[in-house]
């Protein structure tokens, strides 16, 4: 019987991971593939070397977190790590058929907390920091992201002008290629010092293998690794090109900001969403971008007195004077227009997020989460698994 179980926790463990790989490849890749700088083999290769490096360095931090903070390392029986990795799977499984990055990291304390509250063993105090962490980071990420697109951005652009590269490339192109790459791996290093605990943590706390963190995060990383090559595909194209279609630069913004809000949380054993922060970077650089065309000052007095008149000849620039050539001076190739002379044609195609896309994932960053911690509840409540 015991090992028949053996078998199910690691089978269970792989199928786990086997999600997180198709999730949080999208994360750490998409953008670099939405703007063609690797190919989807090449993301998905990378993403396991890199998550396997991060689960063996910062990512011990929130094993130890998920195995034997949130609850009891004496919780974690065989069968109760079994029933938790399989509630986090199924509602993994649930996010990647809808070909949306999952919140891997509430997703799995969802289901430990259920666990917690059925047994009243939950430590509520690390329960209320973890929580805390979750308001913070996506808050800080949309945030950061928000003043980078609406007064850096733009700046940042013209003088660097990083493009997609392209079949002759030049050496901008390449430099750009080679940063968003790096960088793509330095999201996967942030993956999987946060998500690899999510596959093991369970197995970890009831010390399945040993005290040793080595096979805990060989078969969480061979397990991403799997996902990495197969059911990523469909959150690449999320992230890459569903939410926006990324130019080089700003491919690179969001997984500076996103992959150090997560390192920097996964060093203090937080599990915190990668998902959630780089979308949330992706929301924040667009709506940032899409405000250059009003200034604070401009927006303040709308909202007091309403919107300016712009009939005839009073306020603003008719459609008559802009069509004969009478409106705001097109500025010069290389110069960035100040904010509020920014015409919103130029902010708002292809450079910002989709709603619809946004909205999507937002609706099953909940979902995954309740399904996992209310199924997870009701088992360890009725039946005598613990």
């Amino acid at each position: 019987m015991v090992s028949l179980l053996l078998v199910a926790g690691v089978a269970v463990a792989a199928f786990v991971g086997f999600n997180i790989g198709g999730s949080s490849t999208g994360v750490a890749f998409g953008p670099a593939v939405g703007s063609g700088s690797v190919s989807k083999t090449g993301a998905a290769a990378l993403m396991t070397v890199f998550a396997v490096l991060g689960g063996a360095t910062a990512g011990t931090n929130v094993i130890e977190t998920m195995g034997g903070d949130i609850v009891p390392s004496s919780q974690f029986t065989l069968v109760a790590s079994v029933a938790v990795l399989f509630f986090v799977g199924l509602a993994l499984l649930v996010s990647n058929l809808f070909g949306v990055p999952a919140s891997t990291s509430m997703t799995a304390v969802g289901a430990i907390a259920g666990l917690g509250v059925a047994t009243g063993t939950v430590d509520w105090e690390v329960m209320g920091r973890i929580v805390t962490w979750w308001l913070v980071a996506p808050i800080t990420a949309f945030w950061l992201c928000a003043v980078v697109g609406r007064y850096l951005y733009p700046h940042l652009e013209a003088r660097f002008a990083l493009e997609s590269p392209g079949e002759e490339r030049s050496t901008r192109e390449r430099v750009g290629t080679a940063l968003v790459v790096a960088i793509g791996c330095y999201m996967a290093y942030a993956a999987g010092a946060s998500n690899v605990a999510n596959a093991v943590g369970p197995l970890y706390g009831g010390r399945l293998f040993g005290d040793a963190f080595t096979p805990y995060v060989a078969l969480a990383g061979l397990a991403i690794g799997v996902g990495a090559f197969t059911i990523a595909r469909r959150t690449l194209d999320t992230v890459g090109n569903d939410l926006t279609d990324l130019p080089v630069l700003a491919a690179l913004i969001v997984e500076v900001v996103s992959a150090t809000i997560i390192t920097g949380l996964s060093q203090i054993g937080i599990p915190a969403s990668l998902a959630v922060s780089a979308t949330m970077c992706i929301v924040g650089l667009g709506w940032g971008r899409a405000t250059r065309t009003t200034t604070l000052a401009d927006a303040a007095t709308e909202a007091v007195a309403g919107p300016p008149e712009t009939d005839g000849d009073e306020g603003g620039v008719s459609v008559d004077a802009i069509a004969d050539g009478d409106g705001p001076a097109a500025p010069e190739p290389g110069e960035v227009p100040k904010i509020g002379e920014e015409e919103p044609a130029e902010v708002t195609a292809a450079d910002l997020f989709d709603p619809a896309a946004t909205g999507r994932v937002v609706m099953l960053w909940i979902l995954t989460p309740s399904i996992s911690a209310v199924a997870s509840y009701l088992v360890f409540r009725y039946l005598p698994l613990v």
